[in-house]
């Protein structure tokens, strides 16, 4: 593992009743909007394509490389669409290079987490959508640190912009060098800042020099399961992938893991992803965290089959990450391994996630937690 602090860090335990907006950035807005800010700065409209190409097509975000934009103009159009949303404050790195964490302080002071993980065959980046989360979940770092605010749509693709250039850059050894899949999994419940993840998808997608140019079936979006969001979400006839942080296959534990079960629960969030599968064509992923002594139980893992034996789903089961002073943690690989062999003799598709991270508290929440308290 290696460790740099790269900038010191302000902040507070207490989350202010109000903060300031994020600034305006070029990817808040869509080509039109785009269009009309660089034309409200007295600037030509083609303009905005020639930024647009900068930052999304050649992940350049430095002024002075965009040497097609005359320097008048080029220094009052960055200025305006440009400006600095993300600033690292400590960075991690393990296997070798391959799995490179960051903390990142905001505009306003609060702390983000993202995670680029480089593997043969392709590039894997997973961002936040909060900072901190207000699901609650008690096994979870950020869920235990409450909700300092949504992200702007800026302040996502950002995330993703900036790990696209590092691995265009050949910051991951013996991995490709175009960065390929998005995961919604970091700090925060995508569904919660529902529009901002909706427009950021939005713009990882679309063609560049609009977007970032990425495969909608290369982009999954996490929930805990708001219901009403996830038939939402169907409705924008997408081609993501949708996973189901489930945890539990009854109501009375996930009613203590996943506090939002007191609202929807497990029969309404499976209903509502086999209305997403329907409606996409696609197989949603059930993420079941592996808590020892908690939900390991072989009992619950026939409930699980039973509950998904036909539906189009499939199992991912993640390994715990413990964070420092809980009382959870993780199965041991004997329980996680006749888990998985219950699931797949009910004829459930079922997977173990790679547990990539430990060693540089990989688990969403910790690197800000351990921030906070030093």
């Amino acid at each position: 593992m290696t460790l740099l602090r790269l900038t010191p860090v302000q902040t507070s335990p207490e989350k202010p009743g109000r903060r300031p907006a994020p600034p305006r950035h070029l990817a808040d807005l869509d080509a039109a909007g785009r269009r009309a800010a660089v034309a409200a700065l007295g600037e030509r409209e083609f303009r905005a394509g020639q930024l647009s190409a900068h930052y999304f097509g050649r992940l350049v975000r430095e002024p002075a490389a965009m040497t097609d934009l005359p320097a008048a103009s080029r220094e009052r159009i960055t200025a305006d669409l440009l400006p600095t949303l993300l600033t690292p404050v400590k960075e991690q790195a393990c296997d070798g290079g391959a799995t490179r964490k960051t903390l990142w302080r905001l505009h306003d002071g609060a702390l983000v987490e993202s995670v680029l993980m480089g593997y043969p065959d392709r590039v894997t980046v997973c961002i936040s959508s909060q900072a901190g989360c207000g699901m609650a979940c008690p096994f979870c770092a950020t869920g235990q640190a409450g909700l300092t605010r949504n992200l702007s749509t800026a302040e996502i693709v950002d995330q993703v912009v900036w790990f696209a250039g590092e691995t265009a850059r050949g910051a991951l050894p013996g991995c490709p060098d175009r960065l390929s899949r998005v995961v919604f999994m970091g700090m925060g419940e995508p569904l919660a800042n529902y529009n901002r993840v909706r427009d950021a998808i939005s713009r990882l997608t679309d063609p560049a020099p609009d977007g970032l140019g990425l495969s909608q079936r290369h982009i999954t979006v996490s929930t805990v399961g708001l219901v009403p969001a996830i038939h939402r979400l169907a409705d924008e006839k997408l081609q993501v992938r949708l996973a189901v942080s489930l945890h539990a296959p009854d109501d009375d534990l996930r009613d203590e893991l996943v506090p939002v079960n007191q609202r929807w629960k497990v029969a309404e969030v499976l209903d509502a992803a086999d209305a997403y599968a329907r409606q996409t064509g696609r197989r949603v992923s059930i993420e079941y965290a592996m808590i020892r002594d908690v939900n390991d139980h072989p009992w619950r893992a026939d409930l699980l089959g039973r509950l998904l034996s036909g539906r189009l789903a499939h199992v991912n089961l993640i390994p715990l990450n413990p964070t420092p002073g809980s009382r959870w943690d993780a199965s041991p690989k004997v329980v996680e391994r006749e888990f998985a062999r219950r699931l797949r003799a009910a004829g459930v598709t079922t997977t173990v996630r790679d547990t990539r991270g430990r060693e540089i508290d990989g688990a969403c929440g910790q690197l800000a937690a351990a921030e906070v308290a030093s």
